[in-house]
């Protein structure tokens, strides 16, 4: 079976039916897979006897309508993307100069059902992003406290029932991360565990009336970290005040 083969079929267990529908006419998300294949194979350079270095970092235009279809995906196609740059690398030998990158971006100079690729070989050190997969939808923990609800003020608004309002909030502070009830009315779950508060390893699933939060810790390339100001680091958000993690 080939790598595009598997990737089609791995997409098919990761989305449900009612996303084909949608990708009847305009770009497949197979095709955006091919383009990135191909665009490492292109830039791929021979550094020294023992090494091929690729691009890592891909920016991927599509015409407005096609942009909006696959970002409809969510998580699982960027996931499936993910694998597949990894995968085809490691096939041909490849080797990165920094982690995988892959952006798909609106361009209103792409014609409908066309793709271009751009790349670049980015440096830099590796830091570690928290993130909440929910309802199909991937959400960043940009803040060190991030609340998952029914309401609208919430910072994840989700549209189950049987949630409260205010029902739940992850803590992240960038290594570490912590899950806390905020006194809802059908409790908290962790791994089928019923919790108040606790330590969230990665890849563990956080579940709210009929809603599973998946929390995740993944990779992305950083600049060189600046010196901040003591100020600054004395202001900045530390799990210990609010207990053990472990």
């Amino acid at each position: 079976m080939g790598l595009l083969d598997s990737f089609e079929k791995g997409l098919e267990r990761a989305v449900n039916s009612a996303f084909a529908k949608t990708f009847r006419s305009g770009i497949q998300p197979v095709e955006v897979a091919s383009a990135l294949r191909s665009e490492l194979d292109k830039k791929a350079a021979v550094v020294t006897r023992d090494r091929i270095l690729a691009p890592n970092a891909f920016t991927v235009h599509l015409a407005p309508t096609d942009a909006e279809k696959m970002t409809a995906l969510g998580a699982p196609l960027d996931e499936e993307l993910h694998t597949l740059v990894q995968k085809h690398a490691k096939k041909q030998g490849y080797s990165f100069a920094g982690p995988v990158s892959i952006a798909l971006e609106s361009d209103d100079q792409q014609a409908t059902g066309t793709i271009r690729v751009d790349s670049t070989t980015a440096e830099g050190r590796v830091s570690w992003r928290g993130v909440v997969d929910v309802e199909g939808r991937r959400h960043p923990l940009v803040k060190s406290r991030t609340v998952i609800g029914r309401g609208s003020d919430a910072d994840i608004t989700i549209s189950d029932a049987g949630t409260s309002r205010k029902h739940v909030e992850i803590l992240w502070d960038g290594e570490r991360a912590m899950v806390r009830d905020m006194n809802s009315t059908n409790g908290t779950q962790l791994n089928g565990r019923k919790v108040t508060e606790a330590a969230l390893p990665p890849d563990s699933t956080v579940t709210i009336g009929r809603t599973d939060i998946v929390f995740r810790v993944v990779a992305q390339s950083a600049p060189p970290k600046p010196t901040r100001p003591a100020a600054d680091v004395t202001r900045a958000f530390d799990l210990r005040d609010q207990g053990p993690l472990a």
